[in-house]
């Protein structure tokens, strides 16, 4: 990942530094700005060919002197182009104020804009450095172009979009296309950045790889460039004992449905074999709906206890459809030595005191994977859910240094972070994810390939693409049950 461009994610601040190495190995920064604005301008003519007005709005700094550059672009090449500016153009320093002296086209307040049928809108206000809520003449123009609806190209980020988080700062221009530099900023793959971004173009100015490379930090985006030389690969020897046994907890007889569901999909994944560890009273539920997977009862701690010595059975899933509560609770500090993904119920049922589970699993070698979604999040990590300065990626990170776990931090942008620093950003789920039983299906993929010897963190961040890529597979009108069929590792 860390030589994959494609996969880099560089924060605003990083990326400044980027800049800034270009400028001290003799590269020509105002060379950089004026292929970023001819990239923008190229763009804005293939996207929007009928467009009867270009309106390019420019910023104080740097992005705005990429929107100067656009607007000379689009000048030359016949469009009809406005300009309209933030502040006074006597203030740019640098670069941007090159970019607006070699710009022929006579600039407006910006305040002044008044949007109109056929304009499409180039915004170079801001871009991804902002940290403060937008000025109320710049939150003032985004209200009038959305609502006009006018499409929008971003430059490097939607103006009111933080580059660091995602998260909006006041009001945000709602982009069809964001044309950014050399690597993606974690506001263009975290949300609502990612919705707000559009379609997204990164475009190489000309920067050497290694400058950048030197400053892609530890988070990415999520692909198989990540984990896939790590994936079970079954030889011709392969037997199912060496391809791993997963065994997935039951609840009582009226919640039996969820682990079905996670036991399926771990077997799905190439787990050899596949055990519900089920109550008495919920045997006849699971038996009359399992057919290749196994079941043995398992009522109380001395009942696990008695199976936890088979050493053969290394991997579990607990908590999906288990109950709240102190058997959740004592089974999972019983598989201290054991692989364990710990989801829903089993998360909740550490929430007075999560220290006790993280001790559990805090020597060796990382065994413990947790599938919080954002309230399940805030149970086990209610400081880190609350600190609002910090990125859904920093969130993870801090909760997987704390836990000793690799932590799914899930929704649209999930976050796959490891005890270790790395992290990865999952950016191919549907929406149509967002059903009942589908948290439960990727409980079963990771802890199928746990159980394959997979490690931790490439097992969570493996699993949850290709849960989204089921996902696609499955349409908009997928079922978990539906689901399992369209997972193919």
């Amino acid at each position: 990942m860390k030589n994959d461009p494609e996969h880099w994610l560089l924060s605003p601040a990083a990326m400044g530094r980027v800049d800034q190495a270009a400028a001290r190995s003799g590269i020509w920064s105002f060379g950089l700005m004026e292929k970023a604005g001819q990239a923008v301008a190229a763009a804005a003519l293939r996207l929007f060919p009928e467009a009867l007005r270009f309106v390019v709005l420019c910023g104080p700094g740097n992005n705005g002197g990429d929107g100067y550059v656009a607007a000379r672009a689009l000048a030359d090449a016949g469009a009809e182009t406005a300009v309209f500016r933030l502040d006074d153009p006597a203030r740019l320093k640098g670069d941007a104020a090159t970019a607006f002296a070699v710009c022929p086209i006579a600039t407006d307040a910006l305040d002044s804009y008044e949007p109109r049928p056929g304009d499409a809108i180039i915004d170079a206000i801001f871009g991804a450095g902002l940290d403060r809520p937008v000025p109320e003449a710049v939150a003032a123009v985004i209200a009038r172009v959305d609502g006009a609806d006018l499409p929008v190209i971003a430059v490097d980020l939607p103006s009111g979009l933080d580059g660091r988080t995602g998260r909006v700062l006041g009001a945000a221009f709602k982009a069809r296309h964001t044309v950014t530099f050399m690597a993606r900023k974690p506001g263009h793959v975290l949300m609502p950045g990612r919705r707000l971004c559009g379609g997204l173009e990164v475009y190489d100015i000309g920067i050497p790889q290694r400058i950048v490379e030197s400053e892609a930090g530890p988070g990415g985006l999520n692909s198989p460039a990540a984990w896939e030389r790590l994936l079970p690969k079954p030889e011709a020897q392969t037997h199912k004992f060496l391809r791993g046994h997963l065994t997935v907890f039951s609840g009582p007889a009226t919640a039996t449905g969820a682990a079905r569901l996670s036991a399926a999909a771990g077997l799905r994944a190439g787990a050899g074999l596949v055990t519900i560890a089920s109550p008495r009273n919920a045997l006849e539920a699971n038996a009359s709906q399992l057919t290749a997977v196994m079941l043995k009862p398992v009522d109380d701690h001395a009942a696990l206890a008695a199976y936890l010595e088979d050493p053969r059975h290394s991997t579990f899933v607990l908590g999906p459809g288990f109950g709240v509560g102190a058997k959740a609770r004592g089974f999972a500090l019983a598989l201290r030595d054991r692989r364990l993904v710990l989801d829903a119920d089993g998360i909740t049922s550490f929430r007075d005191d999560p220290s006790v589970l993280f001790a559990a699993f805090s020597s060796g070698e990382t065994r413990l994977v947790l599938t919080p979604h954002e309230g399940e999040f805030a149970r086990l990590f209610p400081d880190v859910a609350d600190e609002k300065t910090l990125s859904k990626i920093d969130m993870a990170l801090a909760a997987a240094a704390r836990s000793h776990a690799v932590v799914v931090y899930k929704g649209p942008d999930t976050v796959i972070a490891a005890p270790d620093g790395r992290a990865l950003v999952n950016t191919n789920a549907p929406p149509s994810l967002a059903t009942a039983g589908s948290g439960d299906v990727l409980a079963g993929i990771i802890g199928g390939l746990l159980a394959q010897g997979m490690p931790a963190f490439e097992a969570a961040a493996a699993a949850v693409w290709h849960h989204g890529r089921a996902g696609s597979g499955a349409g908009r009108g997928l079922t978990a049950e539906g689901l399992i069929n369209h997972i193919e590792l």
